[in-house]
């Protein structure tokens, strides 16, 4: 069934409860993403465990991608999503017991973003069997989409739950729509095998991460979609220190960005010419950062994060990219290692950042991150002008 619309979209059955459940995790993500950092900050007063504790749990996803991700292709998806959703509960709820350590809670951060590192090419693997191969990038776009505006419900709700009660107890909601995600997987998707033969290992995993990445068109679209986004992650890492209270206002910024950029480039963007467009919106992405070096008031900065943010579009394009060079056997693999990649770049990010503003100001931080993020974006460049030659003759296996 052709997929070129949104109404022919969520006509594929099992696309909607999977749209469901990671728009409640996203949710869930978010809340306890700021929860947790507002709480650590102000335990501690220090920019970079503050940011460790937004995306600390990224730094095991590189640890994951090295010896879990060969279950991505090779795991019934909806046992292993619903497991996955169950775990992040659990691990939500111990982070709010009262009187843990800001240690005992980076090892938790830690410990579930490893189990959690093959999840997302189980997802997005999922999603490419679910919807022909010329519908994904819409697919994708609507998920992103959807990310965005569960970021700006998450960001509203859990800033509200913080001011109002107490980070702890945004914590604990956060833990019960990870419980309704848990139950949205497994009523909603139905009981499928896995893509590919053979048993999850660490030999296997990376035997699959050297074919992926020996490939050089492969290996160009990876580097641009961990680099330049981890960098700039790293400026939105240091919100809470920058703008105080009103994080929340510039989080919510960003993720309205996001969503324009990735309505953008999955539904309005002509198929072929969509490759012209990564690098234009990749500086995007970074150059508004540039104006973070003056003391901005909060309205202004919310409006630069958002015009930055719509570069983040250019991650659907390279995306598809990637799936175009990519074997249909190998592509729950390969998305996971653009998403293990990507949150481990964004972690490194988020703590560079963090490192350079316990010395200079919060706003000089973000420009030297967003100079970083220009340069590697124009370095990139002409490596992804080369044409994608076809794949689907590539064994896998050999």
């Amino acid at each position: 069934m052709p997929v070129h619309t949104y109404r022919e979209l969520f006509r594929v059955p099992e696309f909607k409860p999977l749209f469901a459940a990671v728009s409640v995790q996203v949710a869930a993500g978010t809340m306890s993403g700021l929860a947790l950092a507002t709480l650590v900050f102000a335990r501690t007063g220090s920019p970079l465990l503050s940011a460790l504790s937004l995306f600390g749990a990224s730094f095991a996803q590189v640890i994951g991608a090295l010896t879990l991700l060969s279950a991505a292709d090779r795991v019934p998806p909806r046992v292993t999503l619903t497991g996955l959703a169950l775990v992040f509960a659990v691990g939500i709820f111990a982070l709010a017991i009262p009187g843990m350590p800001v240690w005992a809670m980076l090892l938790i951060i830690l410990a579930t973003g490893l189990i959690s590192s093959p999840g997302s090419g189980v997802r997005w693997g999922l999603l490419s069997e679910l919807l022909p191969e010329d519908g994904y990038v819409l697919g994708r776009s609507v998920m992103n989409m959807s990310v965005g505006v569960m970021q700006i419900v998450g960001f509203a709700v859990g800033g509200a739950l913080v001011a109002i009660i107490s980070p702890r107890n945004a914590l604990l909601m956060a833990a019960c729509l990870e419980l309704v995600a848990v139950l949205v997987l497994w009523f909603g998707l139905s009981s499928r095998p896995a893509r590919a033969e053979g048993r999850p290992s660490v030999r296997e995993t990376w035997r699959v991460d050297r074919r992926l990445w020996s490939d050089p068109t492969r290996r160009n679209v990876y580097l641009a979609l961990w680099v330049p986004n981890g960098l700039v992650v790293g400026c939105e890492a240091l919100f809470v220190p920058y703008a105080g209270e009103s994080a929340g206002v510039l989080f919510i910024a960003g993720a309205l960005g996001m969503l324009t950029g990735d309505a953008m480039a999955g539904r309005f963007l002509p198929a072929r010419s969509r490759t012209r467009f990564i690098t234009p919106l990749r500086v995007l992405l970074a150059a508004p950062y540039l104006l973070f070096a003056l003391l901005l008031p909060v309205p202004v900065a919310a409006v630069a994060v958002a015009v930055a943010s719509i570069g983040f579009g250019a991650g659907l394009l390279l995306q598809e990219r990637l799936i175009a060079a990519t074997p249909a056997d190998m592509r729950g693999q390969a998305l996971g290692l653009h998403s293990s990649g990507m949150l481990t770049m964004q972690a490194v990010g988020a703590t560079l950042a963090g490192v350079i503003a316990e010395y200079l100001s919060a706003g000089i931080a973000m420009v030297v991150m967003a100079g970083l993020s220009l340069v590697v974006t124009l370095l990139l460049t002409p490596g992804l002008r080369s044409p994608v030659h076809g794949t689907a003759n590539e064994n896998a296996t050999v």
